[in-house]
């Protein structure tokens, strides 16, 4: 496993394992259940979350965890935005923060490794599609690492019976 910079004495944000996976869906999970930013409506097995990490790491993509003394706190990843090869340098990217460690600066330093990953493997662009326009948490958090919003979807999710808009954000990677 793959160590990134050490953030604190016991935290530090490492290449996710398949081992990691259980961890990665009890953080989730809240998300699915009880939260507009994520539109599924069941959360996903193990066995589904190895396919979508597996998925992106044969696309070369990067999934990282934050670790604390060992413990998954949060996770993020970059997953291709669309399966067309025009789109082959443009990633979507998802971060995830356990419930108790939210609002620490933890989503940060996640969401900034993984651009950093994501450049150095040559993505162009970064694309951020947050659920809930009211996500001020999630669209605060791209705009400090660089993104400027682009749109919004008006009306294209449903969950808890109502319309959930989509907030779309940019990040340019690299330089054309």
């Amino acid at each position: 496993m793959k160590s990134l910079p050490v953030l604190a004495p016991r935290l530090q944000i490492a290449d996710a394992t398949p081992d990691h996976l259980p961890a990665v869906r009890e953080i989730y999970a809240p998300y699915v259940l009880q939260a507009l930013c994520s539109f599924e409506e069941e959360v996903p097995g193990v066995d589904e979350l190895r396919q979508r990490f597996e998925a992106s790491r044969h696309d070369g993509l990067p999934w990282l965890v934050a670790l604390d003394d060992g413990v998954v706190v949060g996770y993020a990843y970059a997953a291709r935005y669309r399966s067309r090869a025009a789109y082959r340098g443009t990633v979507e990217n998802s971060v995830y923060i356990r419930a108790d460690r939210q609002s620490r600066g933890l989503g940060g330093q996640l969401l900034r490794a993984l651009i950093e990953r994501c450049r150095a493997a040559g993505l162009r662009q970064m694309v951020a599609v947050i659920g809930d326009s009211a996500n001020q948490g999630s669209i605060r958090l791209h705009e400090r690492a660089g993104f400027v919003r682009v749109g919004v979807l008006h009306a294209v999710g449903h969950k808890f019976g109502r319309e959930v808009d989509t907030v779309l954000m940019q990040r340019a990677l690299a330089q054309p």
